[in-house]
């Protein structure tokens, strides 16, 4: 794809871990192993624009399954702001993703431009920070979340996203790192989470869970396995009031917020059961 002087390509492997340094000078603070989880997810999914050679810019376009996709990464480089090149990057990606329903989770400020481009609102993301540390839950349902299988994971997320992302979760839940956990009910999956390291602190997402309990459950797992009074943050669903008030209870501070937004109908899922999303940048 060709635009004046923008050339326009998938990324490399290498060439996503760059942009991701670039996330993290726009303070977008990712986590320090995101890079081949999200590749993972669909490898000609992250665009580069380059300028004789140089590269100014990306978009992340990722297709999920056969109906859903997400943009995210959405960054032009300083000095080339103001061209033109963000809006051949845009294209690029919607191109890319054209027929399918697609998400986003854009800055507030950004939202009347997202809505000019057919997206609709659905509910806000509210970024709360806490301090890691504690003590774990003593219960024996709280259990890494590798000891329940794969497909019990992919089978149950799949009521959470709006379409198939096995090849990440598969990626997500084994980072370098990281800790994913699971609660083990009646004889299926209750909800699972995974904490991350990022540059700074930690992050937790996906916070799924059939019940608060289960949510809170958990959350204080998670939180007790990060480093004692590191931040961690959760970007939680505002839809989901059971949410919120798990984030209150836990004294955590709101510190940031997104607008989720989708160019169709909102996707069938629970948001009661959703406490944290996975991830800005991939939904």
């Amino acid at each position: 794809m060709q635009t004046n002087t923008l050339s326009i390509r998938s990324m490399q492997a290498d060439e996503l871990d760059m942009v991701l340094d670039w996330a993290a000078a726009e303070g977008w603070n990712p986590g320090l192993h995101d890079a081949a989880s999200f590749y993972a997810a669909d490898p000609a999914g992250f665009l580069l624009g380059l300028i004789d050679g140089e590269a100014v810019a990306s978009i992340f376009a990722v297709r999920y399954g056969a109906t859903f996709g997400f943009i995210g990464g959405y960054i032009v480089r300083a000095a080339w702001r103001g061209q033109g090149h963000g809006m051949a990057m845009w294209r690029a990606a919607m191109a890319r993703l054209a027929g399918r329903n697609v998400g986003l989770d854009g800055v507030v400020a950004q939202q009347a431009n997202y809505a000019k481009s057919g997206f609709q609102l659905a509910h806000r993301n509210i970024r709360y920070q806490g301090r890691g540390g504690g003590r774990a839950p003593d219960v024996d349902t709280l259990v890494p979340l590798a000891s329940l299988g794969g497909d019990a994971v992919c089978r149950y997320d799949s009521a959470h996203f709006p379409d198939d992302r096995a090849r990440f979760l598969q990626s997500w839940i084994a980072q370098a790192g990281g800790i994913a956990l699971g609660v083990a009910g009646a004889g299926a999956l209750a909800g699972y989470g995974v904490l991350r390291p990022c540059r700074s602190g930690y992050k937790i997402g996906p916070l799924f869970a059939d019940t608060p309990a289960v949510a809170e459950q958990l959350f204080i797992g998670l939180t007790a396995a990060a480093a004692a009074d590191a931040p961690v943050f959760i970007d939680v669903p505002e839809a989901n009031g059971a949410a919120v008030a798990l984030a209150l209870r836990h004294d955590l501070q709101a510190c940031f917020e997104t607008a989720r937004m989708y160019t169709r109908r909102r996707p069938a899922m629970d948001m009661a059961r959703q406490f944290g999303i996975t991830t800005l940048e991939l939904g």
